[in-house]
C-alpha cells in the first residue's frame, strides 16, 4: 500500500466512513435529526461533499441499527481540520445543542465506529452516478472485508484492481468508493459501497456476479485464495437528506 502521501499525489481521495450505532437505548430520531439540521450544514459550509447518510433497510440482517456517514476528504490533515471547523462553528453547536447536551445517562447512541479509508487505484474518487438521488427505491450495500493480515489484504486490494470493478459494472453492481483502511477497528480490510435501483435488483445483480465467467476465472487464482476472512454486509437505505 502507498503511503498517504503518495495517494495524495497521485489524485486518490480519502474517506471516513462513521457509524453511530445505536445499540439497544439508542434514539434513531435524535441522531437523525443532528445529522441533517446540524453536521451535513457544517460540512457544506466547509465545501465537504458529497456526504452520503444512510440507515439499515428493512431487508438488512445485521441485527445492528446504526446511520452511516460517508465523508469524502482529500487527507489524513484535511479529516483533522474539518472536526475542528465543525467544533468551532457557531452555528452547528446551536443547531447541535440539545444533542450534545444529552445527559450520560440518556445517550443518543451506543458508540461512534469510525474507519480512514484510501480510494484504490480501481476507483480513485467517490462516484454518485447522474440522476441516483433522484430514485427514492435506491438501496445500497455497504461491504467490510477484513483479512488475516497485511499480506492478504493487499492481495485483496490487487484482486480488486485487477478485474473484479468490471464485473461489477457487467452485473449492474455500481460501486460509489472503494477503499482500503489506514486506521480502524478492523484493519485489514477493504471497504466499498455499492448502489442499486431496488432491492429485487440488488439480489439479482450478486446472482448475476456469482455465476459471471471472469468472476469464476479470478475467483479461483490460487494466489487470491484465503485473502478474506470476514466480511460484513450491511444493507442501507439513504436518508432523505444524504447526498448520495
Amino acid at each position: 500500500m502507498l503511503p498517504t502521501s503518495a495517494r495524495a499525489e497521485s489524485g486518490s481521495q480519502m474517506y471516513e466512513v462513521r457509524s453511530y450505532v445505536l445499540g439497544e437505548n439508542g434514539d434513531a430520531a435524535a441522531v437523525d435529526k443532528y445529522l441533517e439540521t446540524a453536521l451535513l450544514p457544517a460540512l457544506a459550509r466547509q465545501d465537504i461533499g458529497p456526504v452520503g447518510v444512510f440507515k439499515n433497510a428493512p431487508s438488512d440482517e445485521t441485527g445492528s441499527q446504526r446511520f452511516v456517514v460517508v465523508i469524502p476528504i482529500d487527507s489524513p490533515d484535511a479529516l483533522v481540520t474539518m472536526n475542528e471547523k465543525v467544533s468551532a462553528d457557531a452555528d452547528y453547536q446551536k443547531a447541535a445543542n440539545e444533542f450534545l447536551s444529552r445527559e450520560p445517562k440518556s445517550p443518543a447512541y451506543a458508540r461512534v465506529q469510525s474507519e480512514l479509508l484510501v480510494a484504490m487505484d480501481c476507483m480513485k474518487k467517490l462516484v454518485v452516478p447522474e440522476g441516483a438521488t433522484a430514485n427514492a427505491d435506491r438501496v445500497f450495500e455497504l461491504r467490510v472485508y477484513e483479512s488475516a493480515n497485511e499480506r492478504l489484504g493487499n492481495l485483496k486490494v490487487e484482486m480488486f484492481n485487477e478485474g473484479e470493478v468490471p464485473i461489477f459494472l457487467d452485473c449492474g453492481i455500481i460501486p460509489i468508493f472503494i477503499g482500503q483502511a489506514v486506521i480502524g477497528p478492523q484493519t485489514p480490510n477493504l471497504t466499498y459501497l455499492t448502489l442499486y435501483p431496488n432491492e429485487e435488483e440488488r439480489l439479482e445483480s450478486w446472482v448475476k456476479f456469482r455465476e459471471h465467467a471472469d468472476w469464476k476465472v479470478l475467483s479461483v487464482v490460487p494466489k487470491y485464495q484465503g485473502t478474506v476472512s470476514r466480511i460484513d454486509k450491511f444493507v442501507l437505505v439513504p436518508t432523505n437528506y444524504s447526498q448520495i
